[in-house]
Order: C-alpha cells, then sequence, then structure tokens
C-alpha cells in the first residue's frame, strides 16, 4: 500500500473529499493523518511548523488551498510519485521545479467544467428568452412589462469563444437545441456539428456569444471595443472564463451605448467588481458571484475524479487526467 495524505483548505475539505471518496483511499493506501486536524488533513500553516511530516508520502491528495510544489516543497516530499490536484488550474501549485521532477500531476479541471457548462447553457436559453432583460425591466419600472422581442431557443445562433473542457462541453449541451452553434479556438478543433469561424464572424453572427478563453498574457484583453460593437442587435455575451478576458472599459462603454445589447458576467476584473461600478447600474449587464463553479455538493464531483484516477494508478492504467507542461502552458 501506497503512503498518501490529504493536504488543502480544511474547510473546503469537506466538500470536496465527501466520506465516500476518504473510505476508498483509506481501503487502498495508509493514509498520514494530521493528528491536530478532526479530518485528518493538513493545512499550509500545519506544514510549515512540521516541515518534515510528509517526507514519506507518495500520493498527494490535495485541492484549494494546497501547499505549492516548488522545489522546497518536493526536497520535503522525496518519495512523492503522484499528485491528485481535486480543482482546476495547477498554475498556483506547480512551478519549473515540480515539472522538471517529472512527477504526474491529475487535475479535476473537467470535472469542474461540468456545473461551469450546466450554468452557462442555462444562461444561454435564458438569453435566447430574454429572460434577465423582463427581470431588471419590470423591477425599474416596478409593475408588468411586455415581454420584448427575442430570437427565442428555436434557429438562433449560439456562438462558443475558446474549447477547453467548460467550452467543449457547453457545445455538447446544446446538441440538445435547435440552434446552430459557432466556436473559434486556434489551438482547437471544432467538435461534430459546430462550425468553426474566426472571432469575427463569431460575434458578428451570434444571437448569444459565450467566452471560456482562459487568462493568459496573450488572452488579456482579447474581447475588446472591436469585437463588442460588431455584436448582432439584441445579442448577449456571457463571461464565465476570466473577467480580464474582456476589455471591461470597453465592454462598459459599448453597453452604454448600445442598450440593445446585453451581458451576462459571472466574472469580472476586478473580482468582485468596485463599489459603485457601472456594472451595477447599466440596465443591460447583470453580474452574478462567480457562481458557476462547483458550489456545495458539486465538488464531490472533483474528489471522486481523483480518487478515480488513484484507482487506475494502482492497477497500472494509464491516467486520463494528467497535465503534462505543454497543456499547462494553456491553461488559466
Amino acid at each position: 500500500m501506497p503512503t498518501a495524505a490529504f493536504a488543502m483548505d480544511p474547510e473546503r475539505f469537506p466538500d470536496v473529499y465527501g466520506p465516500r471518496a476518504r473510505a476508498r483511499v483509506a481501503a487502498r493506501a495508509e493514509v498520514l493523518a494530521d493528528p491536530a486536524s478532526p479530518d485528518g488533513v493538513w493545512s499550509a500553516e500545519r506544514l510549515a511548523a512540521a516541515p518534515q511530516a510528509l517526507r514519506d508520502v507518495e500520493v498527494l491528495f490535495t485541492g484549494w488551498g494546497g501547499p505549492v510544489l516548488d522545489a522546497a516543497a518536493l526536497a520535503r516530499l522525496p518519495r512523492l510519485r503522484l499528485v491528485l490536484y481535486a480543482a482546476g488550474s495547477v498554475r498556483r501549485i506547480a512551478d519549473e521545479a515540480f515539472w522538471a521532477a517529472g512527477i504526474p500531476i491529475v487535475t479535476a479541471a473537467h470535472a469542474n467544467a461540468v456545473p461551469v457548462a450546466e450554468f452557462t447553457v442555462a444562461q444561454i436559453v435564458y438569453a435566447l428568452k430574454g429572460g434577465w432583460r423582463h427581470v431588471l425591466a419590470a423591477r425599474a419600472a416596478r409593475a408588468a412589462v411586455p415581454a420584448a422581442r427575442t430570437p427565442g431557443a428555436y434557429g438562433s445562433t449560439v456562438g462558443v469563444l475558446s474549447l477547453g473542457a467548460t467550452g467543449r462541453l457547453v457545445c455538447e449541451m446544446l446538441r440538445g437545441y435547435d440552434v446552430e452553434v459557432l466556436a473559434h479556438d486556434p489551438y482547437a478543433p471544432a467538435p461534430p456539428g459546430v462550425r468553426a469561424v474566426g472571432p469575427e464572424e463569431l460575434f458578428a453572427a451570434a444571437d448569444v456569444v459565450s467566452v471560456h478563453t482562459p487568462l493568459l498574457p496573450g488572452t488579456r484583453g482579447l474581447v475588446g471595443r472591436r469585437l463588442l460593437t460588431s455584436m448582432k442587435p439584441g445579442a448577449t455575451l456571457v463571461n464565465t472564463s476570466r473577467g480580464a478576458v474582456l476589455d471591461e472599459p470597453a465592454l462598459l462603454a459599448v453597453l452604454a451605448e448600445r442598450p440593445d445589447l446585453f451581458a451576462v458576467l459571472d466574472v469580472t476584473d476586478p473580482e468582485p467588481p468596485l463599489p459603485g461600478s457601472p456594472l451595477f447600474t447599466l440596465p443591460n449587464v447583470v453580474v452574478t458571484p462567480h457562481l458557476a463553479g462547483s458550489r456545495g455538493l458539486e465538488r464531490r464531483r472533483l474528489g471522486d475524479l481523483v480518487v478515480d484516477e488513484f484507482e487506475r494508478w494502482l492497477r497500472g492504467a494509464p491516467l486520463r487526467r494528467a497535465l503534462d507542461p505543454h497543456t499547462y502552458e494553456r491553461m488559466a
């Protein structure tokens, strides 16, 4: 049996690694628990106070708030053979020293993509029916208002910007709707039934544009004034990726100039928006507080995914969700 340990934010730990996931690990590994923790999970503070505590650990189960795996941390984990990260992007925890060590790392980004895609598709369908517009208009009027003309979810066009795990899943979920789906991603082919287009056509043709682009140096401010002003009359922009992928000052200006457009922003830049931001007063934008990602029991899906991968590793089967440096470079 390998020696394993859980190391992450103790407050989030029970949400991610539920009783069933922990029991599966305990049945297949010797779990080195923190005696000071009711759940046995090691916090960053405890690891700093006991730097040699995990020297025998071969498998590290981690997640939000987990230790940064830099050269100093790896020196304290000389027997480490596998890292299982029950969260999305590993940019915060994995640096050059980690990749140089050649230790496999699994991420639960594909599991976290599920609720994001579900939320996104819900917002797309709601936008095609003009849902938020009616809610905000009625609230402003303090009375029922006539339904505005909207495209509806039959024969309309949805544009998906970037085809990572979430973008591809959104395309897959939209197969159940009678809509045309366009997509743009310079690094990934369009899935079956989805037409690949350039960003200009995507923004100009779609009734709803859904942004799923990771935030990288080359994508900051990617969606700027030129693309925003090209959107068709009455179109909606949905962003569940990262706020800084949008040029927010340009977005605010375009929304003010074109009240026919609408924006649903689950992420902003900065996040949360500054007090007094026009995002809270413009009549054609709604801001949600990063609701799309895994919340509540949805987080159990992340823990279950990495435990599945752990069991595959024990059997000698190929890991399905392991990252490599090339994939890592394009992650948010």
